[in-house]
């Protein structure tokens, strides 16, 4: 190869680099400004999603607010079907409480059937504390919650359904594993839908008509809330994988629409931080025992009192509001209550 022939050889290599180096750098810019893009979407999102309780920031049964950095917490999740009402005042079909604890980023959940009867303090009296919503709105619910099982709620989400289906069809759909094979009718053509047994996947529509089936369940409120539980999962693990890192500017818009919530993006973010290998895995279902009940001509499920009692205590301990001791004379667990300076929890 000559001089001339090698120059040659040499101008066309710095082409090349020149032009992987500038598109490189436009790989870069572009992330970079996606990157800005979906964290500007995010803090809007939040901003939009943020309604602080008539309560302030912390419940009447914390000393102190928690830090979703380093503490045990607790988040109330509520449905709220609305559309029938036109979008004001609606019930809530969903009510559950989930406690998280970042010692070991495990989650309990537990469902609490809208039937169950509670004291509702916005009505001065007993009742179905589905009413708690349409009396005291979600400040009325959290109470009358806190009060059934005297634990602190820290935190609150509520989503419509409409906003339910949207998250759902943005995230490509849930799969879950039918029971049994039955139908239930779309909340929107009032067609039915059906569900056969075994593992199926679920746009927006059919996982709403799949979470409020109720009538044809042999378990009733307990077979849906089961459902409900399992919607919550499988849409854990599929707003974690991959495939919705991309979307989560479409997502965040969806919740900013439709979700209400007292968490702050700071608060979120330290969510994010504790529970990095957080997933479906790590949740424990938890069941609310009672029995039914008919007060003058009125069904109400009544929650059983000792088995009350050992979820109350359940919950504390993965709260980090009473230690968990085991009593080795007798193989039964005993519970201590941290002392503070005010005497026992709750005073």
């Amino acid at each position: 190869m000559n001089r001339k022939e090698a120059k040659k050889v040499k101008k066309k290599r710095r082409s090349i680099l020149k032009r992987l180096l500038f598109l490189t750098l436009l790989v870069i810019i572009g992330v970079g400004a996606y990157a800005g893009y979906l964290s500007y979407k995010t803090i809007q999102a939040a901003n939009e999603s943020y309604n602080e309780l008539e309560r302030g920031t912390k419940s009447k049964l914390r000393e102190v607010e928690v830090s979703t950095s380093k503490d045990p917490i607790s988040i109330l999740l509520l449905g709220v079907e609305d559309y029938s009402s036109g979008g004001t005042q609606g019930r809530t079909d969903t009510i559950i409480v989930a406690t998280m604890n970042p010692e070991d980023s495990t989650m309990k959940m537990v469902s609490i059937p809208r039937d169950t009867r509670v004291y509702v303090e916005s009505e001065g009296k007993e009742d179905k504390i589905n009413h708690a919503y349409v009396f005291g709105g979600k400040d009325g619910t959290i109470d009358a919650v806190e009060e059934l099982l005297d634990i602190p709620i820290d935190y609150y989400a509520e989503v419509n359904f409409n906003g339910f289906k949207e998250i759902i069809d943005e995230i490509g759909g849930i799969t879950v594993d039918v029971p049994f094979d039955f139908w239930e009718k779309s909340d929107v053509d009032n067609e039915k839908i059906y569900f056969t047994e075994g593992e199926m996947t679920l746009n927006g529509e059919e996982a709403l008509a799949y979470a409020r089936m109720r009538k044809r369940d042999p378990m009733g409120d307990f077979g849906r809330n089961e459902r409900q539980q399992q919607i919550i999962s499988a849409s854990i693990d599929s707003l974690l994988s991959p495939n919705n890192l991309l979307k989560l500017d479409a997502i965040t818009e969806h919740v900013s629409q439709n979700v209400e919530t007292n968490m702050r993006l700071s608060e979120a973010l330290g969510i994010q931080q504790n529970y990095k290998s957080f997933n479906s895995k790590s949740i424990e279902k938890l069941k609310l025992e009672g029995s039914d009940e008919y007060l003058n001509g009125i069904y109400y499920y009544a929650p059983d009192e000792v088995e009350l009692e050992n979820l109350k205590d359940t919950l504390k301990v993965h709260l980090g509001l009473i230690e968990e001791t085991t009593n080795t004379d007798n193989g039964t667990i005993d519970e201590e209550y941290p002392q503070s300076d005010e005497g026992e929890y709750g005073q």
